[in-house]
């Protein structure tokens, strides 16, 4: 007798529907997505015990005749594809043809369907994947699906589902992630009844953001410009410095209109936010990703959540040079405001109390300067404040980088300073005949007006401005100012280096091996004398001289670990970057350092000709700012929203 069987229709379609839908708000990202495809301009979603007794989507799309509302039942049966060149470039959400059938077999099914010009509609029912009954309909036009007792029929899987909370949770963010993308679509979700979302049409993207996270962080986020990098082309909203969370919940990516997961698309916003981002947490970004449909593959798993990239590197740049810029021309102020709860429950999202702009205006009248240099208070002193070209963009200097360690151009390496040279007298004698020759470029914006009131545990400098209250953290500020210093003397000079007593060998897999030989250059360059030693073996004679460690080894794997986490096109800048940082701030003052009012300033004027002033460079914001509006709703003095 043959082992081999064929199974039968039903028992495939539950199989099928395990890998299609797992959960509730799987069913409603399917659902939706046709509906979207099928031009609705309103979508309603109705859920009750967190979509596990019941989902249903009822959408004002072209609707079906009765011919195809019978084949829409059948498996791999679609109107998205027709050949198998459409499956290389795919315009729509859906393609597979799997979403319905196996949707119906595992509740209990309703299908109602009308097109506009038909004079009565179709309904279908089916229950477990057996069908039911066919009948008209005298529905609107457009089409109703409804799912009832999801997995009734397969207490394997209904056993493993949450709670209604948390089910019904998932299924409100599947349908945010759709609405955000779709901001000229009307979206309703209801739950037992009670209304939890109503998100009217509108033509303004972060006006649709705004009616789901809240105007306090909607006010807080940065607009990216539309900008083609390589054919890739980027937009939306994130989050300024000091704005991120813990996980990625509020890292929402749209590719072609589709939300996704990817590994270059998290790469790029890790390399575009850059210094701007503490190690551990992620930012807020609202990321849109428009190119060519044959440059990426979504027929990978059939949640079609991941995608893959012909050409990631190119993704990755494209991101990382729009949010660098964004960030970079940023002119708001982190607010002292407790950041908004990452995607909360609709009721509030959707009705959240208007907050005050807290935007910074325009740059004002320059803070009163002071010539005196800042006192040897810290470990290593500070440098006596010196005018500084405004920089260009990251992704021009990491290009400009880049072409110098390929062909080797640079101005004479920086020579490390004895114990007599690190005065502030001796400093400036040093750097300033070192100075390269630029072109003439437009000064750097006047920094803010503040008034400085005080010092609040030796630690946060208090002023007062236009807006409200600025408190200043003089370690993070100073932390910045020595780190785009330092940062800017490797850039011109490249990187001093200091030689091993013992050369360190690193026995590497061959993926990493293939990995340093691609980067030679820009090693030797940042000041890593690394060289092959044999079959995945290299040898390392040298490390910078600013660097600082008990483990020559360990500090190589990290170097290796981040060169395989980022693009060729800025890694050589990225690269030690970690350790400019852990310099800059054993070269900072610290908090209980007794700063004078003009070395205060003189800090303050510095910092705003850093290129990113708001953060230091481990992400922690340098400037928090309260706003007087929110200072007089804390005293009772003007009324919430």
């Amino acid at each position: 007798m043959s082992k081999i069987r064929i199974l039968p229709d039903a028992l495939a379609s539950q199989v099928a529907a395990g890998e299609v839908v797992e959960r509730p708000a799987a069913l409603v990202r399917e659902l939706v997505e046709n509906s979207l495809d099928a031009g609705a301009r309103h979508i309603e979603v109705h859920a009750q015990r967190g979509g596990i007794a019941m989902i249903r989507i009822v959408d004002d799309g072209s609707g079906m005749d009765r011919e195809d509302a019978m084949l829409s039942l059948e498996r791999h049966a679609t109107s998205k594809i027709r050949t198998k060149e459409d499956l290389g470039a795919i315009h729509t959400f859906g393609f597979r043809g799997e979403a319905l059938p196996s949707i119906a077999s595992v509740s209990r099914f309703r299908l109602a369907t009308r097109e506009k010009e038909a004079l009565v509609g179709t309904e279908i029912e089916v229950n477990g994947g057996k069908l039911v009954a066919v009948r008209d309909s005298g529905g609107a036009p457009g089409t109703v699906i409804e799912a009832r007792s999801l997995f009734y029929n397969v207490p394997a899987r209904r056993k493993f589902l949450r709670t209604e909370n948390t089910e019904f949770a998932h299924v409100e963010q599947q349908l945010r992630l759709h609405a955000i993308a779709n901001p000229q679509v009307a979206f309703t979700l209801t739950h037992n009844g009670e209304l939890v979302l109503h998100l009217p049409a509108t033509r303004d993207m972060l006006e649709r953001i705004r009616g789901l996270v809240g105007d306090e962080l909607a006010s807080r986020l940065l607009k990216i410009e539309e900008t083609t990098v390589q054919g890739v082309t980027v937009s939306g909203y994130i989050g300024g410095p000091g704005m991120s969370r813990s996980s990625r919940q509020m890292q929402t990516t749209y590719l072609n209109g589709r939300p996704i997961e990817s590994a270059s698309i998290s790469y790029g916003l890790r390399e575009g936010y850059h210094t701007a981002l503490m190690k551990g947490q992620h930012p807020v970004t609202f990321l849109f990703i428009q190119m060519d449909a044959h440059a990426f593959d979504v027929n990978v798993h059939p949640a079609k959540k991941e995608v893959r990239f012909h050409d990631g590197n190119s993704v990755r740049d494209a991101i990382s040079r729009s949010v660098s810029h964004t960030l970079e021309n940023a002119v708001k102020l982190p607010t002292g405001h407790a950041p908004a709860r990452a995607m909360q429950t609709a009721p509030a999202a959707a009705h959240t109390p208007p907050v005050p702009d807290n935007r910074q205006e325009q740059f004002a009248m320059p803070v009163a300067a002071s010539s005196a240099p800042l006192r040897n208070i810290a470990p290593a002193p500070m440098l006596t404040p010196q005018p500084q070209p405004s920089a260009p963009a990251v992704s021009h200097r990491v290009a400009d980088v880049l072409e110098r360690i390929a062909t080797g151009r640079s101005t004479p390496a920086i020579q490390p300073q004895t114990p007599e040279a690190t005065s502030p007298k001796a400093a400036q004698e040093q750097e300033e005949p070192q100075e390269p020759k630029a072109p003439a470029k437009s000064e750097p914006p006047a920094p803010p007006e503040y008034r400085i009131i005080g010092v609040l545990q030796k630690l946060y400098v208090l002023m007062e401005g236009k807006e409200g209250l600025v408190l200043m953290d003089q370690h993070a500020a100073h932390e910045r100012v020595n780190f785009e210093k330092f940062r800017r003397a490797i850039e011109s000079g490249g990187v001093p280096c200091q030689r091993l007593l013992l050369p360190v060998t690193l026995q590497t897999t061959p993926r990493d091996a293939d990995l340093l030989r691609q980067n030679l250059a820009a090693l030797n360059r940042l000041g890593i004398e690394i060289e092959p030693f044999g079959p995945n073996i290299f040898k390392v004679e040298t490390l910078p001289a600013f660097l600082k460690t008990d483990d020559p080894a360990a500090w190589l794997d990290q170097v290796i670990e981040e060169l395989s986490s980022l693009s060729t096109k800025s890694s050589s800048l990225r690269l030690s970057e970690d350790a400019i940082a852990t310099i800059a701030c054993r070269a900072s003052v610290k908090s209980n350092d007794v700063l004078s009012i003009p070395e205060m300033q003189a800090l303050l004027k510095d910092l705003f000709a850093c290129e990113m002033p708001y953060c230091c460079p481990h992400g922690r914001p340098t400037l928090v700012q309260i706003s007087t509006a929110e200072l007089e709703r804390k005293f009772g003095r003007r009324a919430p929203g």
